[in-house]
């Protein structure tokens, strides 16, 4: 506690406004990333579409996040772009919770998740790249907070829309009766589909009606979370007005701003920040830089693939032979899994303070390892299941946050490992899941523990791939600078 009363609590409150700012913001994120699972047999209603359809709304939500992580360096020039671009993203996020009641076609839908994906995307990119520019080699503490509002957020949406969720088929005609899907049915698709995966295969066993009257209150929920978001942009507005960023202030005063922006928050400016992403330079670069980029990038590709394969195919795995859990039991692995990411998140804060990235990365991926192989090992095992479900989310939580601290500190804070380090999760998050879920439909439910190992063995492949690489990235810096020293040094007269 020591540091954190010495170096960490001064900074924090140094900066205090940008960084409870950009915590708010990434609640934000939470918030949108969550609702769909729970949400999305009432939108199935709510369309009047057949569940194949309903959900690719998933698939479209992922793929404009990826959009959006990949694009969101390009805000980052100055701090006024930056921030305008936080405040239409969390704007947009409450005009898509505002508006998704009155989507009445799976097509609007979509749009409106699009606009979702790409909002997030772009608040996932900007919001890590601005706290690691403002704290530099302290960042590690704050991106655990970071993230851990993310989780935060991603448990308040599933409790807002719980209540309002309807029990029974919610598409009701005259010629059949309200049950001719049962309640117990629903509940376990439901639950299938809690997760961030897009289960397409094995839905026509569910004989869910399209044409009838729509019976549905899931409305209040989104207009609640539309609600509940609102403060975020305010906040967002708050640090602009502060920053004297506002584009209605006078044009001196927006100046300074933009003064302030370029100067102040750390040694470098935003010239500096972009200098590892002028491909005008790059020719100068050690092939290490490139090889760390490469490989950080592949390293969270397979985490957040673990975490999103996890998440979406837990449950299908849990009711699946040789377990065969209850449906209600099943359903709450999901929470599980994401309440200990959360607390493991909250935990990190203290650990970061404590230990260094690298230390926090081995033991989180070996953590990871470890827990597989248990998982493989006691697979017939329904009180293990969780048990391993909660050590999984509390080893994996911090590594996403450690990994992009210790990455951005090898490259000396240039800023866009950031954008390649959140596109390749973003990434990975959508394409292993869809991976290891093609694997679980060819060859059943138990090799979905057996991909995530071997995922989980590769990703700590790279990692000590990405320390031999640190070393060998430092000494050509070393030798960089001596080289350096020996042009510039004055020649003196001798014989």
């Amino acid at each position: 506690m020591k540091l954190l009363d010495e170096r960490i609590w001064p900074l924090f409150k140094r900066h205090w406004r940008q960084t409870l700012t950009y915590w708010s913001v990434f609640f934000s994120f939470g918030l949108c990333i969550a609702f769909l699972g729970p949400t999305v047999l009432d939108l199935r209603c709510q369309t009047q579409s057949t569940l194949q359809r309903i959900t690719w709304v998933f698939f479209c939500q992922q793929l404009f996040l990826l959009v959006g992580s990949s694009t969101g360096g390009l805000y980052r020039k100055t701090l006024r772009r930056s921030l305008a671009a936080l405040l239409c993203c969390t704007l947009t996020i409450s005009l898509v919770f505002a508006i998704i009641p009155l989507c009445r076609h799976v097509a609007l839908l979509s749009v409106a998740m699009a606009m979702a994906g790409t909002a997030m995307g772009v608040i996932d990119t900007t919001a890590n790249l601005q706290l690691v520019r403002l704290y530099q080699k302290d960042s590690a503490v704050f991106l655990q907070a970071l993230h851990f509002f993310t989780g935060l957020g991603a448990l308040v949406s599933p409790l807002v829309a719980d209540p309002f969720l309807s029990e029974g088929n919610c598409v009701q005609g005259a010629n059949w009766t309200t049950n001719s899907s049962s309640a117990w049915d629903l509940q376990h698709l439901r639950s299938s589909l809690v997760g961030q995966g897009t289960p397409l295969h094995n839905m026509s066993q569910y004989p869910l009606h399209t044409d009838g009257v729509v019976v549905t209150r899931v409305s209040f929920a989104f207009w609640i979370m539309a609600l509940i978001n609102l403060p975020v942009p305010a906040a967002v507005l708050a640090l602009m007005r502060y920053e004297r960023l506002v584009p209605c202030s006078s044009s001196q005063r927006l100046l300074d701003g933009e003064q302030l922006s370029s100067a102040g928050d750390g040694a470098q400016g935003h010239v500096s920040l972009l200098v590892c992403c002028n491909f005008a330079k790059l020719g100068g670069r050690p092939a290490s830089f490139f090889v760390i980029h490469a490989l950080g990038g592949a390293i969270l590709f397979i985490t957040d693939g673990i975490i999103g394969s996890y998440a979406g195919f837990v449950y299908t795995y849990a009711v699946s032979p040789p377990l065969l859990m209850g449906h209600r039991a099943a359903g709450c692995l999901d929470s599980v899994f994401w309440a200990s990411i959360t607390a493991g998140r909250l935990a990190s804060i203290y650990l970061s303070c404590r230990y260094t990235a690298p230390r926090l990365l081995t033991f989180s991926l070996t953590g990871v390892i470890l827990v597989q192989c248990l998982l493989i090992i006691f697979y017939t095992s329904s009180v293990f299941l969780f048990v391993g479900t909660c050590m999984l989310g509390l080893c994996i939580s911090s590594v996403f946050p450690s990994m992009l601290a210790f990455t951005e500190d090898m490259l000396d804070y240039k800023g866009c490992a950031t954008t390649v380090l959140v596109t390749s999760a973003s990434t990975g998050e959508m394409i292993l899941q869809l991976l290891v879920g093609l694997v679980i439909h060819s060859q059943g439910s138990y090799s979905f523990l057996l991909s995530c190992t071997v995922s989980s063995f590769i990703g700590f492949g790279l990692f000590l791939l990405l320390l031999y690489v640190q070393r060998i990235h430092r000494s050509c810096q070393s030798d960089s600078c001596q080289d350096t020293d020996l042009k510039e040094r004055p020649q003196t007269g001798g014989s």
